[in-house]
């Protein structure tokens, strides 16, 4: 998981980064608006938390500006500014969730993993890609007509892959997406399931492999 945080308190930058990277979520901080929004139209994260009062370029602003870019990626106000008619223009502005200085860290991890999970439903269309078929609903693997059924966990593993197709996935991103942004799994749990999805594409004949970034994590592409 990616997080861009945009806030000037460069001490709360300093506590939210170690806490999100015990967590294992790599957290972006950009200490000014105008640096800020130029981060977020620029790059590609799951979530941003922004502060509302901020140098060069405040955090309405940013917001107003990225949703008429079309930029869709869940926002977390995380301000003092804490009237009702605050938090009500903050979210009518487009942002997805309000929080008030001070806060528990454990409550805005809460809040990440509930919003993520709500604005991401399951998909139901099948995907595809070349001879490669997957079947959402019934877990179904096919490449041209011979198929096989993934168990639910590896099923999740492999979502997170085909919906990055070509790119790396970092271990960091599958075990948060597939377990849980606070689990503690081991990295030999994901190794396990990398190396059953494998067998399964071999035993398909599939021409799509996963390939290992080494000190990074996975991608499923086509084999060269």
């Amino acid at each position: 998981m990616k997080i861009l945080l945009i806030e000037d308190d460069f001490l709360l930058c300093q506590s939210l980064q170690f806490h999100f990277e015990k967590k294992g979520i790599a957290l972006t901080a950009c200490n000014d608006g105008l640096s800020g929004y130029t981060t977020a139209v620029n790059n590609s994260f799951d979530l941003i938390i922004l502060d509302r009062m901020l140098p060069d370029m405040d955090g309405l602003a940013i917001l107003k500006n990225l949703r008429n870019r079309q930029i869709s990626t869940p926002v977390i106000f995380l301000t003092a500014l804490d009237s009702l008619e605050d938090k009500v223009t903050g979210l009518n502005c487009g942002a997805d969730d309000y929080m008030v200085k001070p806060f528990e860290f454990d409550e805005l991890l809460a809040r990440i993993r509930t919003l993520l999970r709500r604005i991401q439903p399951k998909s139901t269309q099948d995907f595809t890609f070349d001879r490669l078929s997957y079947d959402y609903i019934n877990h179904q693997l096919s490449w041209d007509s011979q198929t096989v059924l993934l168990s639910k966990r590896e099923a999740e593993v492999f979502e997170a892959l085909i919906s990055n197709l070509g790119n790396t996935v970092s271990r960091d991103q599958l075990i948060s997406k597939v377990w849980g942004i606070d689990s503690d799994i081991e990295n030999g749990n994901l190794d396990n399931y990398i190396y059953f999805l494998r067998k399964h594409l071999a035993m398909i004949n599939s021409e799509m492999s996963i390939q290992t970034v080494h000190g990074v994590g996975f991608k499923l592409c086509k084999k060269e």
